[in-house]
């Protein structure tokens, strides 16, 4: 694993203090610069040669998102944004996952000092995987549908996702039909983004997408998501069966846990597929091994075309991988295992 070298981008000088401060505590990590726009940030680049940014949304003359674009398009490096989370922060922090950044951040605006410590505590290890993500590497979206028809089997598919998730579930679900397998994902994300990416992707693709709800019935056509930080998911069997939202402690320090939702699929015998996105951590490897010892098909995006491939990568070490499947593929082999024909 390579450590990260950051450059931080912010024009507010106590907010370039602060990240520099909290990043140059953290393992791994080594602020090498700051800037204070996109004319300072663009000459620091070429002489610091950083392999990670952090870079403000809102900054006098090009705005973040406009800097952002630019990197992408001439000189692609990891970007980590960082935004306030109001309902217009959650559509611009979208715009700068389309846009190729690696994670978007929020800003802690308004909390306590114990929130603030933890939040900002997050920061080092969001860098340093950022370091170590395949920005550069990035492939075009697929077009058309997966399957030309689909008549859904009964068996249900799970998935998981973090870091490079918002982007890896953006083009996988877009080969979902209207009628897709019932559905359920686990995304590591902040609620307030989820909530914005739910309701993008219920109006742009063909199935229908919500957030999950405790006592939700796992139907044709629909898919699930859970990203409350306050409760786990897990499935009760029945006829249809149901997802339950638990309010209990964290495992393994995630909730919800991928890992218990996996784990509770395979310990009811209910025909399902499963699969690991990109992501940061071990979540979800478990109960993927699980679900597969279970005889339920068990896929991880493959690590090259994962953003962050360590979810990925802890997948196959333990043994859970049916198969390695590259993101532009993953919603044909889901379907293929869902479909009747």
């Amino acid at each position: 694993m390579n450590d990260a070298r950051v450059l931080v981008v912010d024009d507010s000088a106590a907010m370039r203090a602060l990240f520099s401060d909290v990043l140059d505590q953290a393992k791994n990590v080594q602020v090498v610069g700051t800037a204070i726009n996109a004319d300072d940030a663009r000459d620091k680049i070429a002489s610091l040669r950083p392999n990670v940014i952090t870079l403000d949304v809102e900054m006098p003359g090009m705005s973040g998102i406009e800097f952002l674009e630019e990197i992408m398009s001439t000189n692609p490096l990891p970007v980590v944004m960082l935004s306030s989370l109001t309902q217009a922060g959650t559509e611009i922090s979208l715009k700068a996952y389309e846009l190729g950044a690696v994670e978007c951040f929020p800003k802690p605006l308004k909390a306590t000092p114990e929130q603030f410590n933890k939040q900002v505590g997050k920061l080092g290890k969001i860098v340093l995987a950022a370091a170590n993500s395949n920005v550069k590497d990035k492939k075009p979206k697929p077009t058309g549908p997966a399957v030309e028809k689909f008549d859904w089997n009964g068996r249900i598919a799970a998935f998981s996702a973090s870091m490079g998730g918002v982007e890896a579930l953006t083009e996988m679900l877009a080969g979902y039909p209207a009628n897709c397998p019932a559905t359920v994902v686990v995304l590591q994300t902040q609620p307030e983004l989820a909530e914005t990416f739910i309701n993008r992707l219920n109006k742009d693709l063909k199935c229908s997408v919500r957030a999950l709800v405790d006592g939700a019935a796992l139907e044709e056509g629909v898919v699930h998501i859970a990203a409350d930080p306050n409760n786990h998911v897990v499935l009760e069997p029945g006829s249809p069966p149901k997802l339950r939202l638990l309010a209990r402690d964290p495992v393994e320090g995630v909730r919800p846990s991928a890992n218990l939702l996996f784990g509770t699929i395979a310990r009811a015998a209910i025909p399902a597929v499963g699969a690991v996105l990109s992501g940061m951590g071990t979540d979800g490897a478990k109960g993927l091994k699980l679900l597969r010892d279970a005889g339920g098909n068990a896929f991880v995006q493959s690590p090259q075309s994962s953003v962050v491939a360590e979810s990925p990568n802890a997948a196959i070490a333990a043994g859970a991988a049916e198969r390695e499947v590259p993101i532009d593929a993953l919603a044909a082999a889901t379907l293929a295992c869902c479909n009747k024909a």
